[in-house]
């Protein structure tokens, strides 16, 4: 059989400063760059995106792969008109242009706006189903922070979501993807089918999967799938920085039977909405986590790890707020790492003075205009080129441009030309910082950092600094979310 794959992700932020440009798929940080065509599999080859997975499903069982495109842009503010309609034509249009095809995967967020519309995905899907028809079988995997819309689940045949927060099954969830495609195409004709929206939001904080309750929830869907006779089940959590009509998080059942669909779903939402007290998490400010740990931290390491939530890349920030450097400077804490905060001209302007070399310099805080202003010690240099080696993203090649490790008040701090969220040791080691062995290491992540620093770490604080990715949804200026929906657990 003739399989299409393509790939569209961004999870976009209602209330974040800077929009994803045509640029910010170009040169994405940690993912493969934008690509079109047999390039995309070269772009892919070796990495943990979920269209390797469904990829490499697709030909060990003899199926011709046909590459479309795959595009891909740290999250930020929603995607211009013209990046999203240059990206989403070369799919259809390439797609078109390779039909007869039995069947298409798509690799997609789900939490992706776009100027003029914002359902992103349902968008992509409603394009792709009125130039190649509704009889196209087409299966997508989804992140698991997922705006799961209504438009999505009817134009396409099966979504399946990641089941883990730090995403270490985003390989896994395409290659599932590929195989509920294949499945779908052997059965002959679309599933049963639920969709099932939940009434309030999650913070981000309190999606992770590491600890309970999402825990025991993940762990329980494929015995539901099992005991209900399923094909497939997910639970996105939704994005809560999404301003408009389909945020939050929503169930997804498929099966041969309504009943048994209807089942799946029911059951995964009872069990949800019942613990939904326990979602919440212990926030730190600044100096408090500050404070904390230089008196429980060991100089040699293993470290506490400050996770600075609210200027998350991952989740929308610009990565260059400095409250949390400033608080670990005036605090004292001496021998700690911050990092990566985003700032290519003070990176320029180390690269520019060398090694050894102390510049005075406003760093950071473009995104707010509340720089951090001192004198720093230029301590390494790097070209920003690295390959991740940590659980989530394991082969993905990065390039975050110029990079700098400077020094200030005994703190130091990473400083690259382009914004990557904390989630790989990697790139700490690119500049010679070993983080086992620091006493304090400060991340610029909400949870993703969770998989290749928790193991290392002697405690992990979640601190609210200034930043966009604010860990309580319910104090943003919200216009368009649905009636009814609660803006907390």
């Amino acid at each position: 059989m003739r399989i299409g794959i393509a790939g569209l992700q961004h999870e976009s932020h209602s209330f974040a400063p800077f929009p994803a440009d045509l640029a910010a798929f170009e040169k994405p940080g940690g993912f493969p760059p934008l690509s079109r065509g047999p390039a995309m599999l070269d772009a892919i080859a070796g990495t943990r995106v979920p269209a390797q997975g469904a990829r490499e499903v697709a030909a060990a069982e003899g199926h011709e792969i046909v590459p479309l495109a795959w595009g891909f842009a740290m999250p930020s503010a929603p995607v211009t008109a013209h990046a999203f309609d240059t990206i989403a034509g070369w799919i259809v249009e390439d797609a078109a242009a390779a039909m007869p095809l039995d069947g298409l995967y798509l690799d997609l967020h789900g939490a992706m706006m776009v100027e003029g519309a914002p359902d992103g995905e349902g968008e992509l899907l409603r394009r792709l189903r009125a130039r190649l028809g509704s009889r196209l079988p087409i299966a997508a995997s989804l992140d698991l922070h997922a705006n799961v819309t209504r438009a999505m689940v009817d134009a396409a045949d099966v979504l399946t979501a990641y089941r883990t927060y730090p995403h270490v099954d985003m390989k896994e969830t395409g290659a599932r993807a590929m195989r509920l495609l294949l499945d779908r195409l052997a059965y002959g004709r679309a599933y049963a089918r639920r969709h099932v929206p939940i009434d309030f939001l999650v913070p981000l904080s309190a999606q992770c999967t590491l600890a309970s309750p999402m825990r025991e929830l993940y762990e329980a869907i494929p015995t539901l799938i099992e005991q209900t006779g399923a094909v497939d089940l997910s639970l996105c959590l939704g994005f809560p920085y999404c301003d408009f009509a389909g945020c939050g998080p929503a169930i997804t059942a498929y099966a041969v039977s309504e009943e048994a669909a209807e089942a799946a779903a029911a059951q995964l939402r009872a069990t949800f909405v019942g613990r939904r007290a326990e979602m919440v998490q212990r926030l730190w400010s600044p100096e408090e986590a500050v404070h904390y740990a230089k008196a429980h931290a060991a100089l040699a390491g293993p470290p506490i790890v400050l996770a600075d939530t609210q200027d998350n890349p991952g989740g929308g920030g610009h990565g260059d707020t400095t409250g949390l450097l400033r608080a670990l400077v005036e605090g004292g804490a001496g021998g700690a790492v911050i990092g990566v905060i985003n700032d290519a001209s003070t990176a320029a302007a180390a690269h520019a003075a060398g090694e050894g070399a102390t510049l005075d310099a406003a760093l950071g805080g473009r995104s707010d205009g509340v720089p951090f202003s001192g004198r720093f010690t230029v301590q390494r240099l790097g070209d920003g080129r690295f390959t991740c080696t940590g659980p989530m993203t394991r082969g993905n090649r990065a390039d975050l441009g110029p990079c700098a490790l400077l020094e200030t008040g005994g703190v130091h701090v990473l400083v690259a030309s382009r914004k990557m969220q904390a989630y790989d040791q990697a790139m700490f080691r690119h500049l010679g910082v070993e983080p086992a062995t620091l006493p304090i290491v400060a991340l610029k992540s909400s949870v993703h950092f969770r998989a290749d620093f928790q193991p290392i770490a002697k405690e992990v604080l979640v601190v609210v600094a200034p930043g966009p990715v604010v860990a309580d949804p319910s104090a943003l200026p919200f216009r368009n979310l649905r009636p009814g929906l609660a803006l907390s657990p």
